[in-house]
């Protein structure tokens, strides 16, 4: 089979099966059963059977490439950019290619590459050029959302949308609320009394779920959590600002817990702005007291005098623990690295394109939704004292 392009009939006479079983078989469709998809994808590897992408898009007028919608603020950072190398990478072994929808295009826009425009988008540009679509964190005030929702082809969201608009066609989520409240437990576990939260703003479900976690789990744990919004791509700047003002404001925070993407170094400079040692625990500051009231009882004894009193000079400040809701390389190469939940993004935009591929392919059903997995990074920001 080497002097010529294998076909898929080849494959198919090799096998023992019909053309049409062994299409199905190899894209994924109809019912062949799994020993007979097996055998033929196995021929058709032996054989080294290539298939016609183009004719086979036009048999099934596909366009050959699924779109991508971020957030418009994706491009600034870390996290979305490694999602969407995980999410074309994982589109390619499909055979398909990702089309970046432009904040400008998907609103319709003028000048832009083409998108949905708004309800009845269906007829709009979108649909003609991709045979389904990801959109990624949507959000309610996102007047994109509302037309790829409902643009005529399959749609799978990363996170659910919170919107009175036509559901998404399948659905990737995260227990968010479960990763914060990993979060504080972890600082009041290392000794913290009075954690705050800079959270997202916006109507994304991950911003709706931090805001609400941080009420609920102080209610829950009778803790006062100082709760602060900033902007859902907040800067190290913006993060800054926010915590300086907060530290001045509520100096017996202990723990600042930053949601946005990048931007707890921000945290970082304001604490040693003012001062404040990132990484020490309450704990160790109850034994250290502990130690001096001891020590200075003991040479009271030894002496005979009243146990001396702290003179007039500065007391030491209430050291500071530090963690972010995701993880990237600002946390990790800040000093001290800094505690956080790994949302594995490129993971994240695999099985976001993954879903798309088996409910486009028929190997799901519509109205699917699968749970995405994360990790907590603990680090010196909130596991190491000073040296």
């Amino acid at each position: 089979m080497t002097s010529r392009t294998v076909t898929l009939l080849d494959v198919a006479r090799t096998a023992g099966v019909s053309k049409s079983t062994a299409s199905d078989a190899l894209q994924g469709s109809g019912r062949v059963a799994e020993a007979t998809r097996d055998r033929v994808r196995a021929v058709a590897e032996e054989l080294g059977y290539r298939p016609n992408s183009a004719a086979r898009r036009l048999r099934r007028s596909s366009t050959g490439a699924i779109g991508l919608h971020l957030p418009q603020t994706a491009t600034r950072l870390d996290y979305y950019m490694n999602l969407a190398f995980g999410a074309v990478a994982r589109a390619q072994e499909d055979g398909f290619d990702v089309v970046l929808l432009a904040p400008a295009s998907t609103m319709g826009g003028a000048g832009g590459a083409g998108g949905a425009t708004g309800p009845g988008g269906a007829s709009g540009p979108v649909a003609s050029r991709v045979d389904g679509l990801l959109v990624i964190d949507p959000e309610v005030g996102d007047s994109a959302v509302p037309g790829l929702l409902d643009a005529g082809v399959p749609v799978v969201t990363g996170e659910r949308y919170l919107g009175p608009t036509a559901a998404p066609t399948g659905a990737v989520i995260c227990d968010n609320a479960a990763s914060l409240t990993a979060l504080l437990d972890h600082v009041t576990d290392r000794g913290a009394r009075r954690p705050a939260v800079l959270a997202p703003a916006g109507t994304s479900a991950w911003a709706t779920a931090l805001r609400a976690t941080a009420a609920s789990w102080g209610q829950e744990h009778g803790v006062d959590v100082a709760l602060r919004t900033v902007p859902f791509a907040a800067t190290p700047g913006e993060a800054e600002e926010t915590t300086l003002a907060l530290l001045r404001a509520d100096p017996a925070v202990d723990a600042v817990i930053c949601a946005p993407d990048g931007a707890a170094p921000g945290v970082l400079r304001a604490a040693a702005t003012l001062g404040r040692t990132v990484g020490t625990t309450a704990s160790d500051r109850t034994d250290s007291a502990a130690s001096d009231r001891t020590d200075s009882t003991a040479a009271s004894d030894r002496t005979g005098e009243e146990p001396s009193t702290p003179g007039p000079g500065p007391r030491p400040r209430t050291p500071l623990l530090v963690a972010s809701c995701v993880d990237g390389t600002a946390t990790r190469s800040a000093e001290p690295p800094v505690t956080a939940v790994d949302l594995r993004p490129a993971a994240y935009g695999r099985a976001c394109a993954e879903l798309l591929c088996d409910i486009l392919a028929g190997r799901t059903p519509p109205d699917t939704v699968r749970r995405h997995a994360w990790a907590l990074e603990t680090r010196a920001s909130t596991t190491a004292g000073p040296a």
